[in-house]
């Protein structure tokens, strides 16, 4: 078969064609006939060597997403048959082959039969995203009816999906955006209120939002000093949910106000072959909301061919992405 591989790390245009065997279905596994996937910034990190811990050896098959049809099903898998349209989060690091190639070899413990209201290519959108932002505010925050919740960073790719997941939950969303036209996606995808972070300080839009009591849940996907902006906004008692937090912090303000910091690093279970099967019903449940209309991907208006993607990295690292961004085969 083909495949977009990676021989170094580097800039994006070190993606190159490769032809590679193609994979044997194994016990426990089925392979996909790969439809899409889409750019996660962690593959853009993989890429370029930031993160050569969670790579695959060279030539690598980079990225996780991926939508497709099942073409072969491994000994002990009951749950999907041949010609079964899915999505998954199933590779693309250490010990996984990537969806940038025709034909993908998966844990059928992380796979979910796609929505059936959405088309193939656009599924490939959602799982990274979904199975990060759900387990970062439903399972870990715990987000329930009456809360109030702070999602930053409104149009990104986890952070659009965190905003919906937190109304079907029942709190009163907050998102953070940085333009007029980014807080209207915003308030499309169900947030209550929007606070233009750029021209307010932390103590502004907490006295303004809260009354100065603080946001319940804050759902931080930025990283870096925003996570003490976090600490600072956060009510008494509250929970900050981070799925970047690779800095150094001052965990005092934290100790003032006895909160609560979880972590999310969802590729644990692919990397670490533990738990693999939450990802799994997670995608299903998901694939629900998604089929009752409560939920629905954000995608960027640019999609690219899987022959394009070195393009498709340098689109998603200029910041300009609104959503997630496409590749199809």
């Amino acid at each position: 078969m083909q495949a977009i591989v990676i021989n170094q790390f580097g800039a994006p245009d070190v993606f190159e064609v490769c032809d590679m065997p193609a994979p044997h279905v194994t016990p426990g596994h089925v392979v996909i006939e790969v439809a899409a996937t889409s750019v996660n910034p962690v593959d853009c990190k993989i890429r370029q060597g930031k993160l050569a811990a969670l790579a695959a050896d060279f030539p690598a098959v980079l990225h996780g997403d991926v939508s497709g049809i099942v073409r072969a099903v491994g000994e002990g898998v009951d749950e999907f048959t041949i010609g079964d349209e899915v999505y998954a989060c199933a590779g693309g690091v250490k010990g996984s082959g990537g969806a940038l190639s025709e034909l993908m070899l998966a844990d059928a413990k992380l796979v979910a039969r796609k929505p059936k209201s959405l088309g193939i290519q656009e599924a490939a959108a959602l799982p990274l995203a979904s199975i990060t932002a759900w387990e970062a505010l439903i399972e870990r925050a715990n987000v329930s009816k009456g809360q109030k919740v702070l999602i930053h960073g409104a149009t990104g790719g986890v952070s659009h999906i965190g905003i919906q997941l937190a109304k079907w939950a029942g709190a009163t969303v907050y998102a953070s955006c940085s333009s007029e036209s980014k807080a209207h996606i915003a308030k499309q995808l169900g947030a209550d209120y929007c606070i233009f972070y750029k021209d307010m300080e932390v103590d502004d839009y907490v006295s303004e939002f809260t009354d100065n009591r603080g946001f319940d849940v804050i759902f931080d996907t930025v990283g870096g000093d925003n996570i003490a902006k976090c600490f600072q906004a956060a009510a008494l008692n509250g929970t900050v949910v981070s799925v970047s937090s690779r800095s150094k912090q001052d965990l005092s303000p934290m100790h003032a106000k006895g909160l609560t910091l979880h972590v999310v690093f969802m590729l644990i279970p692919l990397l670490h072959n533990i738990g693999r099967e939450r990802h799994g019903i997670i995608l299903r449940q998901v694939a629900d909301l998604v089929d009752e209309s409560k939920l629905s991907p954000l995608i960027d208006e640019h999609r690219f061919a899987v022959s394009e993607v070195s393009s498709a990295h340098k689109y998603v690292e200029s910041g300009a992405a609104i959503g997630k961004v496409i590749v199809t085969t």
